[in-house]
């Protein structure tokens, strides 16, 4: 059937869906149950994760409440939404257990979505539900920045923190700062304790504008900042062909068809008096409440991200598109498995490391996720300081010399910083992410000759003691300067593939 005469996903197309379809539908009373949810976001991995677990909570009778996704990114998903009921399918597909699986399901925890720019006064009205208990966030690493020019009055303020702020003085003010009146603050951004440093950027906003003192105590008292820890590849929209056979099997048109990995774990810092009052952390196994998620965080930022944001800008410079790809590919395979395994993994102390490293690259692995590299990209630069930096460190002190394949890995990104696969990209109208401090390298750029060794000598320890980028000063460490130059001279002499086989041709040093 062609797609484009299928029907557009909504509650009335369930009844008639096709017995091919396969798919776990929501009960119609769900649309009934109130708003018990906000959350900044409406990308992918909101709906791959968060929204995935209220929807299996409210099927098992648990959570009995739908969400509001607010939309800041002038992305039109809010209005996607809002042409499909809130509703959306969750392709979840995988290794489990050694068997490939794949889940369909229809998810209806969504009631509707708006855009903070447009609908920033039915937003604040959000705030003023009594039935609302918990708010979720996923703006990215960068999304927690205190931005001074917020203004209170704004209609929305720009920054996250200062959206975040505003919605609680709402609520405060309604309720007459009641106690009983405060939320659960459960942020997805992957940050060292997240939770903390939300509360401090939402007091800080306060301070800045002014705010009455009693809103201060009330977010100190009343609302609860938890600290997450959030684990799930969600590629997001799938593409060609697999688009256009998931659509032909299900029967109608879904603008927010996403896909993600069976794999999922949602670790949260708290008590059980915290787990009973979040309503949904009893709905599936990949739910943890615990009062230490430290190991939890070590473990999954150096390993998982750090394997991602460390390979990605290599093996978009050999040609790889996917993750997959990457994987599959005789030298980036080997390369990304020689650094998680031989430099990640050993610095990194955390229970069961070994085997969550090895289930790491099982899940690169898996066949049914197309996760595309260049969205890894997105932020990258914030991402090495965030998800690699912190292990090369580690590594340097332990060891005494950098790890040459994570030395490799920043090399690389620094030429793909330069900006010719974006430019290649743009002008085949295609997206390209953005990079807030890889743009403050492809500056440093400007003007350097990549033949010779002084003028990259300069370049390179430029970049590296800009402790703006890193939060450190990585011209520092012994022999990375060195090293990240011997990389980028060979990368741009040879072209990534024939450095990366130098690379490898020698070992991991």
């Amino acid at each position: 059937m062609n797609a484009s005469v299928l029907p557009t996903l909504g509650w009335d197309v369930l009844p008639a869906l096709p017995d091919a379809a396969q798919v776990i539908v929501p009960a119609a009373s769900v649309r009934d149950l109130p708003e018990r949810a906000i959350q900044f976001g409406t990308g992918a991995f909101l709906r791959g994760f968060v929204d995935y677990f209220l929807d299996v909570a409210n099927a098992a009778g648990q959570f009995n409440g739908r969400v509001v996704a607010v939309g800041s990114t002038g992305s039109g998903r809010d209005r996607a939404f809002g042409e499909q009921d809130g509703l959306y399918t969750l392709v979840s597909r995988g290794l489990e257990n050694g068997a490939l699986i794949e889940e369909r399901r229809i998810v209806g925890a969504v009631s509707r979505a708006l855009s903070a720019q447009d609908e920033w006064a039915d937003v604040l009205a959000c705030a003023r539900s009594p039935h609302l208990s918990l708010v979720f966030s996923n703006t990215t690493e960068v999304g927690f920045t205190l931005d001074e020019g917020d203004a209170l009055d704004a209609a929305p303020p720009r920054s996250f923190p200062g959206k975040l702020t505003r919605f609680l003085l709402e609520r405060a003010r309604t309720f007459a700062f009641a106690p009983s009146k405060g939320l659960i603050v459960l942020p997805c951004e992957l940050l060292e304790q997240n939770g903390a440093q939300l509360r401090r950027l939402v007091l800080q906003v306060a301070e800045l504008w002014e705010c009455e003192p009693g809103f201060a105590r009330w977010v100190q008292e009343s609302v609860t900042f938890c600290d997450t820890l959030v684990d799930r590849i969600v590629p997001g929209a799938p593409r060609g062909e697999d688009a256009a056979q998931l659509q032909r099997t299900l029967g109608y048109q879904d603008s927010l068809l996403t896909t993600a990995e069976c794999f999922r774990l949602f670790v949260i810092a708290g008590d059980d008096v915290l787990k009973a009052r979040l309503g949904f952390a009893d709905a599936d196994a990949g739910i943890v409440v615990t009062p230490d998620i430290a190991a939890y965080r070590t473990r999954k930022v150096s390993l998982l991200n750090g394997a991602h944001t460390v390979s990605v800008a290599t093996a978009l410079l050999t040609g790889c598109d996917t993750v997959l790809q990457a994987m599959q590919h005789p030298a980036v395979g080997t390369y990304l498995q020689r650094v998680l395994l031989d430099e990640i993994l050993p610095v990194v102390d955390a229970p069961n490391a070994d085997a969550f490293a090895r289930s790491v690259l099982e899940r690169f692995a898996n066949p049914h996720v197309q996760h595309a590299l260049i969205d890894i990209t997105l932020h990258g630069t914030t991402k090495w300081r965030v998800r690699v930096v912190p292990t090369l460190v580690r590594a340097v002190e332990r060891t005494g010399r950098v790890p040459d394949g994570i030395a490799f890995g920043l090399a690389a990104h620094l030429v793909f910083a330069r900006g010719e696969i974006a430019a290649a990209r743009k002008s085949a109208g295609l997206s390209v992410p953005a990079d807030e401090l890889g743009d403050v390298i492809r500056a440093a750029w400007q003007g350097v000759d990549d033949r010779s060794t002084t003028s990259l000598q300069s370049f390179v320890k430029r970049v590296l003691e800009d402790t703006s980028l890193w939060g450190v000063d990585l011209s520092v460490l012994p022999q990375l300067q060195h090293t990240v130059v011997t990389h980028v001279s060979r990368i741009c002499s040879q072209g990534a593939l024939r450095a990366l086989d130098a690379l490898l041709s020698v070992g991991v040093a």
